[in-house]
């Protein structure tokens, strides 16, 4: 499962920053892979949920044999259908795999009863909600870009003069996410104002940091210096912030149930939470870095590539559009992808140039993906219940 993360959702952080040749493949796949397994290991929760999501009732973990079966079934069953869309280059939710297997299981060990269908709802809801939100998003700020920047007549001038608004944005959305978003920031209890008032100092001083460096870069590189090229800079430092933060955030999807298997074993009980050791988030993080190395670039290239044509301002609108989305949806309680906020930022990018500009038949065959997903896991996991259990 943790392979499987890293193969089809390091898009989500890599994607926009090749598909713009900010960055090579290959140095992607190097970047995301020790930023995730530094994310999983260090900012990762060491306490996780035994049911992802709260979707199944902890009431069918009652029984250790039927939860220690059901956990692996539900393990196995994510996995292959992750690993089945990213065979297809497609990407799809991990944490919606998760969901759907653990469904699965519910049904199998307790029945129609155990699963709460209003949060399967909320789900649901979230296939639409993540990537309008983010399309939205994307679209608005690269026609500011555009407006302020692209259509002057010395873009690169004005791209240097605005650069803290744009740095210092990325900034107050990444600070916010890592306070809100991450395990380590929520161990932190931080409230609302003081995190805003955090937000804003830290922001304001990279933003200006970042414009006293953009400077040298124009001073140095003189003729070849473009408004692009320092997109480019800003929208490697994006990429970097939601890789660090999906090795963190995904880990679960991967060792929550590895882990009630571990506490299962080492107890023989268990409860609505389970800690995590440190050696199954190392376990986790270098399992999604090895799925980097190995697959990363068949689902980087789809989003990256096959949606719409990328440039550096566009990839920084992506970018900023999916963490925004990600960040606002979790603030308001909702279960949201940040593969479908990439994708959907992705096609608000290709919008603004025009409905040409975006290949609908990727976008539909991933959509189509999106619906199958807590289905075809759920399925999945059923069966494997029934074998696994007719086994032992």
């Amino acid at each position: 499962m943790a392979w499987n993360i890293g193969a089809n959702d390091v898009a989500n952080s890599m994607a926009s920053a090749v598909g713009a040749k900010a960055i090579t493949i290959r140095q992607a796949i190097f970047i995301a892979a020790i930023l995730n397994v530094a994310g999983a290991t260090f900012i990762g929760s060491h306490v996780t949920n035994t049911i992802r999501k709260g979707i199944v009732s902890t009431q069918v973990l009652t029984d250790p044999d039927i939860a220690l079966v059901g956990a692996f079934s539900a393990l196995l069953a994510a996995a292959l259908w992750v690993s089945f869309a990213t065979w297809k280059s497609l990407p799809v939710s991990t944490t919606h795999s998760i969901v759907g297997a653990m469904i699965g299981f519910g049904i199998m060990a307790g029945g129609m009863d155990v699963i709460n269908w209003g949060k399967l709802g909320a789900v649901v809801m979230s296939w639409i909600i993540s990537p309008v939100l983010s399309l939205i998003i994307a679209y608005i700020l690269f026609h500011i870009i555009i407006r302020f920047i692209l259509s002057r007549q010395n873009a690169l001038a004005a791209a240097v003069r605005l650069s803290p608004v744009f740095i210092g944005s990325a900034c107050f959305i990444v600070v916010l996410s890592f306070l809100f978003k991450t395990p380590l920031g929520k161990k932190f209890s931080i409230s609302m104002p003081m995190a805003l008032m955090a937000a804003l100092i830290v922001s304001g001083i990279l933003g200006l940091l970042g414009k006293a460096l953009i400077n040298r870069f124009v001073n140095r590189a003189a003729k070849s210096a473009t408004a692009e090229e320092i997109f480019r800079r800003i929208q490697i430092g994006t990429s970097c912030y939601v890789a660090l933060a999906q090795g963190a955030n995904d880990v679960a999807n991967a060792i929550g149930p590895l882990a009630v298997i571990y506490f299962l074993v080492k107890t023989g009980s268990i409860g609505e939470k389970v800690p995590v050791p440190f050696f199954l988030l190392l376990f986790g993080g270098v399992g999604i870095a090895c799925g980097i190395w190995m697959a990363g670039y068949r689902v980087m290239s789809t989003i990256g590539t096959k949606i719409t044509t990328l440039t550096n301002t566009r990839g920084f609108c992506v970018d900023f559009a999916a963490a925004s989305t990600v960040l606002l949806a979790s603030k308001m309680g909702l279960p949201v992808s940040t593969t479908h906020a990439s994708v959907g930022g992705v096609m608000g990018v290709g919008l603004a140039r025009g409905m040409e500009a975006v290949n609908f038949r990727i976008i539909l065959q991933i959509m189509l993906y999106w619906v199958l997903t807590v289905p075809a896991a759920a399925i999945t996991s059923m069966v494997l219940f029934l074998l696994i259990k007719s086994i032992l």
